[in-house]
Parts: C-alpha cells; sequence; structure tokens
C-alpha cells in the first residue's frame, strides 16, 4: 500500500511539472508566440490538471485505509 501512494505522489508530481511546463512555455522560451495560448499548451495543461488531480486523488483513496 505504501508503494501505491509513493506512485500516486509521484504521479502528481509529474502532473504539476507537465501543467507549469506548458502553461509557461512561452515565458521560459520553448513556446511559439507569446501572444497566443496555442493548442499544445492547452493539451499540456489539461494532460498535467488530469494527472495531477488523479495523483492526488489516489494518493488521498490509498492513504485513508491507515
Amino acid at each position: 500500500m505504501e508503494r501505491n501512494k509513493r506512485l500516486a505522489a509521484a504521479m502528481a508530481a509529474v502532473g504539476v511539472v507537465i501543467l507549469l511546463v506548458a502553461a509557461l512555455a512561452d515565458i521560459i522560451g520553448i513556446g511559439g508566440n507569446p501572444l497566443v495560448f496555442g493548442y499544445t499548451q492547452l493539451a499540456g495543461v489539461v494532460v498535467g490538471g488530469v494527472l495531477a488531480v488523479a495523483g492526488a486523488v489516489l494518493h488521498w483513496w490509498f492513504g485513508r485505509g491507515n
């Protein structure tokens, strides 16, 4: 069970990193036009957000049995 909690926390952390990199792509210099929030950035934010929320929920779920 502890291993599942660690994997869920890692999933949430990876999701947050993906979300931040996608959202700040133009600022950190890996994006295209800084005036446009592109569909690739939007997809990254959505995927990162889903991973972060799913990881947080799973972390909570695996921890409530203790």
